[in-house]
C-alpha cells in the first residue's frame, strides 16, 4: 500500500507564496508520474502539475510561470512552489501518485493511482 502525506497548506496572501510538500512511503522513483490536483468546493478535481519518473513536468495553463513541481528522491518526496499565488488558488491541493503494474490477467499494463488527504491552502487577504 502507497501513503502519501501533503503538507504546507496555509492562509496566504495575494501575490504570496507557498511550497506544498508530499512525502511517499515508498521510493519515488518507483512511480511512473506523480502530480499536484486542486479542488474548489463545488468544483471538479483538476491537474495542477505533473513530473514523470524521467522528469518531465507539464502544468495546468492557468499555474505556468508560478508554480514548479519538483522531486527529492532521497527524501521520497514531491514539492509544489507556489508563487504570485491569486484568489483563484484556493482549494485543497492533492498529491496523486501513479505506478505501472503489469496484469497478467488484462495481458497489459494497468495503472495504479493512490491520493493522499489533501491540504487547504486559502489565498485572501
Amino acid at each position: 500500500q502507497v501513503q502519501l502525506v501533503e503538507s504546507g497548506g496555509d492562509l496566504v496572501q495575494p501575490g504570496g507564496s507557498l511550497r506544498l510538500s508530499c512525502a511517499t512511503s515508498r521510493s519515488i522513483s518507483s512511480f511512473t508520474n506523480m502530480g499536484w490536483y486542486r479542488q474548489a468546493p463545488g468544483k471538479q478535481r483538476e491537474l495542477v502539475a505533473a513530473i514523470s519518473s524521467g522528469g518531465t513536468t507539464n502544468y495546468a495553463d492557468s499555474v505556468i510561470g508560478r508554480f514548479t513541481i519538483s522531486r527529492d528522491n532521497a527524501k521520497n518526496t514531491v514539492y509544489l512552489q507556489m508563487s504570485s499565488l491569486k484568489p483563484e488558488d484556493t482549494a485543497t491541493y492533492f498529491c496523486n501518485a501513479k505506478i505501472g503494474v503489469y496484469s497478467t490477467y488484462l495481458g497489459k499494463t494497468v495503472e495504479n493511482s493512490y491520493w493522499g488527504q489533501g491540504t487547504q491552502v486559502t489565498v485572501s487577504s
